[in-house]
Parts: C-alpha cells; sequence; structure tokens
C-alpha cells in the first residue's frame, strides 16, 4: 500500500483513536443525557476501527470488510445526518455522524467514499504483475 491508501489508512485510523476516546468519554461520564447519541458515536468507533483494520489487510475477505464498513459507515453518516438536519432534538448531543460530520469537519461524509474509490481500483487479483499461465507477467504477454 502507497501513495492516497496510506493516507486513507491514516486518517481512518486518527478518526478510530477519535472517535473511540470520544466515545468512551460520554458513555462513561454521559450516556443518561443522550444515550442514543453516544451510543451512535460508540458505533462509528467500531466502523472505523473495522475499516481501518479492513484496508491494512490483504485478501478477498478482508476486502469484502473493508466495503462492507465503508458502505455502513456512508449509509450511517447520511441517515444520521438527514435527522440530525431535519430533527435536531432527535440528537441532542452531537454523534461522529451528526449534521453530516460537521464536528469533524466533514471527514465522516468525505472519506467512505473515498475508500470505496480507492477500493474500486485496488480489488485483490488484479495486479498487473501477477504471472500469467506461461510465465510471463501480464505486462509482458500485453507486449507480446
Amino acid at each position: 500500500m502507497s501513495g492516497v491508501g496510506r493516507v486513507l489508512v491514516a486518517v481512518y485510523a486518527v478518526l478510530a483513536v477519535a472517535a473511540t476516546g470520544r466515545s468512551f468519554y460520554q458513555v462513561a461520564t454521559k450516556f443518561d443525557e443522550a444515550p442514543v447519541a453516544y451510543a451512535l458515536s460508540g458505533l462509528a468507533a467500531v466502523v472505523y476501527i473495522v475499516a481501518t483494520i479492513a484496508l491494512v489487510r490483504t485478501g478477498r475477505a478482508w476486502y469484502r470488510v473493508a466495503w462492507a464498513t465503508l458502505a455502513f459507515e456512508l449509509m450511517g453518516v447520511l441517515l444520521v445526518g438527514v435527522l440530525s438536519v431535519l430533527d435536531p432534538e432527535l440528537f441532542p448531543h452531537d454523534t461522529v455522524w451528526s449534521f453530516f460530520g460537521r464536528g469533524y469537519l466533514f471527514i465522516p461524509l468525505v472519506l467512505p467514499v473515498l475508500g470505496m474509490w480507492w477500493l474500486a481500483k485496488h480489488r485483490p487479483g488484479d495486479r498487473v504483475d501477477q504471472p500469467g499461465i506461461d510465465g510471463r507477467s501480464a505486462q509482458g504477454a500485453d507486449a507480446a
């Protein structure tokens, strides 16, 4: 993994740490004030942790886990974002996904889209330098 992939994983790791710390503090100290919001923050933290791990690991199973977590994250950000705009009373305290991730500079809204783009470009088994049936690389076979 290099370039955009490394940046993507780094941002997911930072969000995982930030969301975990925030949700742990909220659940431990103020859960009774906004249980739905704080439970959602905890769920977001778990999603970011699993997404970070899935993006780092290799193989088709982890690739599928990465897609599932990113899709779940995007749906969560969109759903909580819309609900928090339409009825702010539902979330008296912000979550990571409230107002489309406004408290996190909208990174939770943009990140899963970038992650899905990256995953689509880096499917397992699509490596160009893998040998073909005759032992030559795919690039060498195309050149012949």
